[in-house]
């Protein structure tokens, strides 16, 4: 069995932000983890929360 790390998945997340890419999560565990590590890294990041998940969209 494949078992998926949520912090694992967040910090893949935050690198393609920086990257300059949007990603997409879906869990309220990986947008709460996301949203930690955009606020520590201090990045430029529109979110665009909807009811199946949340976009965070770079700013650049």
């Amino acid at each position: 069995m494949f078992v998926l790390n949520k912090r694992e998945m967040a910090d893949e997340k935050l690198n393609h932000l920086i990257d300059g890419y949007s990603v997409y999560a879906e869990t309220e565990e990986l947008i709460r983890l996301m949203n930690r590590r955009i606020e520590s890294h201090e990045l430029d990041i529109t979110i665009d929360d909807t009811d199946q998940g949340c976009w965070f969209i770079p700013n650049n």
